[in-house]
């Protein structure tokens, strides 16, 4: 009894402690955001010491609100100066923040860092959690293959494994290395690679892939390609390419930066001596007009006009459903020429759906569909399942046992049911010629309509077709009308046969759609669109879509999506709603006016009171008066985005 007692108390110690181990990880992960907002906290508490005359205990919380606050910004600016041997933005919020505290205005310098520090922890917290794609993507290839090497089989490392292996995947197991199936044969589900829901039949000779699901069969597959050559390697490496490359609005604002900087540090510097020498002002008044030029020079306004905009027009989008990464990608809908959608799980459901029903004339639809249904219940495939699902809310029967129950992988399944004997599957399974011939031939026209036919055969012949689809999502039509309205081209890249994509582009009303796409190529493809239209957005919910979401100017994917690609996405639809993509674009185009509006605003505030400290008719309080009031009016002009 004591010795359980123990054990449940070691469980119970470790469990706290991989709790606590977590709880520090994720301190560790905002400790920058955090700092900013206690030295915010600081800030007002030294302002309440401040109006209760406690000036040293105001200016000693001010000095730690500094530290605080400042600390990694300073830290990052320093090193990027020595490392880059360039000014940078943090080094004039350093010396902006320490001149306004030899003039004795530290609230200002506090209020000055608090807000940069705040901008510089969401905008590191925002950058951690897009580089977590890339583990989510290492986690589906399985890290053990099991080699079968002169009869005997051996578990190995992927990367061991030689072209020329064979290895053995038992069912349920994922797909370790692309290769070709050697013996056995099976059904795997490609939905990692090419987004297609409805899983794949494959035999001998036919090609796998790696990160792909083995469902139902054993096979023995000869490996093809290295590890690091695969597929699905292919799928990451696009991923961290275009993750690393810059967008252009970024490198023009590093450009401005350095040249803001230098400008602002090299006339303050000027005005440290020269107004002396060729104004004849005396050196307290050069060095007072100095660091009233170092504060009001200061891009507080500057700053403001971008980030309160920007947080409130996330915030209004969070409410909306749309979730957005960073200002710049909510930005970056602005320009959007083209977007391609993804077809499986984007414009459609991404389940395959009974859409037809058609039967011999002398057979009753109920007893038909019962017996179809019980022995479809014993099959593990998602077109059986789907089936099932569609007789049970037709009809509210109790399904019975079949005799003799026999599943054909790869084909369909047989069974003696209601003492009939029935074949359930594809037309080669239960009679080609046969099955095309019936009810004239409409097998034909319901596959053109890109739709997957199932025949039922009884004992005298081709009973009836169940057709089946993965339908379009309600909101699509309207979805894609409203942003042909905004002058929007729309492109459906999809995994599926010409027929399908063809069907599912005219019944969602799409402009183009290109078809058989594998991620590489769908990549190729964007890019392709990328020079038609210069700026075009992907919207995709899975792991095949990662490298399109992340190589388009705009990633948006659908929130019941793929772990991967809500990580790769700039902007996540969180009710998969295509119609908010619009409503993200106006919000998008408010957003920028009400930026250019503060941009100009700030500017001409800042130029302004630099002017009139030449001409020595701004003093201090007014100057701090400008300098904060213009802060507080861009910051109010951006809140409007919250409504």
């Amino acid at each position: 009894m004591h010795s359980q007692t123990k054990v449940i108390d070691k469980h119970s110690q470790l469990g706290v402690v991989v709790q606590e181990k977590n709880f520090l990880n994720k301190i560790k992960e905002h400790i920058e955001l955090i700092a900013a907002l206690f030295s915010g906290v600081l800030i007002v508490a030294a302002w309440i010491l401040g109006n209760l005359n406690k000036e040293s205990a105001s200016i000693a919380v001010f000095i730690l609100a500094y530290v605080i606050g400042g600390y990694a910004k300073s830290k990052e600016g320093i090193t990027k100066t020595f490392v880059e041997k360039e000014l940078n933005v943090e080094m004039l919020m350093i010396f902006a923040a320490i001149g306004s505290a030899i003039i004795g205005y530290w609230e200002e310098g506090a209020v000055l860092i608090f807000i940069f520090a705040l901008s510089g922890a969401l905008e590191t917290y925002t950058m951690n959690k897009s580089k977590k794609e890339i583990s989510s993507l290492m986690s589906l290839q399985p890290e053990e293959a099991l080699r079968i090497t002169n009869g005997y089989e051996e578990k190995v490392h992927v990367s061991q494994l030689n072209i020329g292996d064979q290895i053995l995947i038992k069912p349920g197991e994922r797909v370790p290395s692309d290769g070709i199936i050697v013996r056995g044969e099976t059904t795997i589900d490609e939905a990692a690679i090419t987004g297609e829901s409805i899983p794949v039949n494959k035999s001998m000779k036919d090609e796998v892939f790696a990160g792909t699901v083995n469902l139902n069969g054993s096979i023995v597959v000869e490996i093809t390609k290295k590890s690091d050559e695969t597929l699905f390697q292919k799928i990451i490496h696009l991923v961290q390419n275009a993750q690393s490359e810059k967008a252009p609005s970024q490198l023009f604002i590093e450009k401005f930066e350095g040249t803001y900087v230098k400008v602002v540090l090299i006339t303050v510097l000027f005005m440290m001596f020269l107004p002396h020498y060729l104004l004849g002002w005396s050196w307290q008044e050069t060095f007072y007009r100095a660091m009233i030029l170092l504060v009001v020079a200061s891009p507080c306004a500057l700053m403001a006009s971008i980030m309160p905009a920007t947080l409130a027009a996330i915030s209004n989008g969070a409410r909306r459903g749309i979730l957005v990464k960073g200002g710049v990608h909510l930005e970056n809908l602005t320009v959007l020429r083209a977007i391609a959608f993804d077809k499986t799980g984007t414009l459609t459901l991404g389940k395959p759906q009974v859409t037809d029903l058609v039967i011999r004339e002398d057979l009753n639809e109920e007893k038909l569909l019962q017996a179809v249904a019980s022995i479809e219940n014993h099959s593990n495939h998602p077109l059986a399942q789907a089936i099932v699902k569609y007789v049970k809310e037709k009809y509210d029967f109790s399904l019975v046992e079949p005799a003799q129950f026999k599943d054909v992988s790869g084909w369909g399944v047989e069974a003696n049911v209601l003492n009939k004997q029935w074949k359930i599957g594809k037309k080669d399974f239960v009679g080609r010629e046969e099955a095309e011939q019936f009810h004239d031939g409409i097998s034909k026209v319901l596959a053109s309509e890109g739709k997957t036919i199932v025949f039922i055969k009884d004992e005298q012949g081709i009973a009836g077709l169940l057709a089946l689809k993965d339908v379009v999502r309600d909101v699509t039509k309207e979805a894609i009308q409203t942003l042909h309205e905004q002058g929007i081209h729309t492109v459906m890249l999809t995994g599926d046969s010409n027929y399908t994509a063809q069907a599912i582009a005219k019944e969602s009303g799409v402009t183009e759609y290109i078809a058989e796409c594998l991620p590489e190529t769908k990549v190729e493809h964007l890019k392709k669109l990328k020079e038609r239209y210069k700026h075009v957005g992907m919207v995709g919910d899975g792991i095949n879509d990662a490298p399109a979401l992340a190589t388009a100017t705009v990633g948006i994917a659908m929130g019941e999506g793929s772990d991967v690609a809500l990580e790769t996405a700039d902007i996540v639809l969180m009710k998969n709603d295509l119609t908010k993509i619009a409503d993200a674009i106006k919000l998008s185009k408010r957003m920028t006016r009400i930026i250019k509006q503060n941009i100009i605003f700030s500017i001409t505030v800042i130029m302004l009171l630099i002017a009139s400290n030449f001409l020595q008719i701004l003093d201090l309080p007014f100057g701090v008066i400008g300098h904060e009031g213009s802060t507080l009016l861009v910051i109010l002009n951006g809140l409007r985005l919250l409504r």
